[in-house]
């Protein structure tokens, strides 16, 4: 999926930082959990060091942590996620990065659906604190996403788990 941009250019989605931070941080988290090694995180620390500078890039990372966690922990099945630099997404993945985007824009009703759609448990206050934390962090590094309609969530929500889409 494309998008045009206030400035007249077209973009992929994941060409922008916010996204990529959140959606190669995502990946990269997960894929630690997934294979029990540390090297998915070193690489992660890297990327954000590398985007936000050590001190930010700290920060962030303990929030993205605690972020993927909390999904683990909810989630109705096993996060799954593309290899770190793919250009498209899987489902699991616009959620994370829709959610992460309605929290910073305070739209109640996208960050609901993301939720749910994700996990859904008694739990979900923990993934919603967690989702808060890093998004403040993020925007208060000036890395805020753009909106998601809820309406979008709705379509991916009905769609199989295992496709890519964008």
């Amino acid at each position: 999926m494309k998008f045009k941009l206030p400035s007249g250019n077209r973009e992929s989605y994941l060409d922008r930082t916010p996204e990529r931070l959140v959606v190669e941080g995502y990946r990269h988290w997960v894929a630690g959990y997934d294979t029990g090694s540390i090297d998915p995180w070193e690489l992660a620390w890297t990327f954000y060091s590398q985007e936000l500078g050590a001190v930010d890039g700290r920060r962030a990372i303990a929030d993205l942590s605690c972020f993927v966690r909390s999904l683990r922990v909810c989630a109705g099945c096993p996060l799954r996620s593309f290899p770190f630099g793919a250009k498209r997404m899987c489902r699991e993945e616009c959620l994370a990065a829709a959610l992460i985007s309605a929290c910073q824009h305070g739209d109640t009703l996208t960050r609901g659906n993301c939720i749910t759609c994700l996990g859904g448990c008694d739990r979900a206050g923990e993934i919603e604190e967690a989702a808060r934390r890093y998004a403040a962090t993020l925007d208060k590094f000036g890395q805020t996403l753009m909106p998601v309609p809820a309406h979008v969530i709705d379509e991916i929500a009905g769609r199989p788990q295992q496709v890519q889409y964008h």
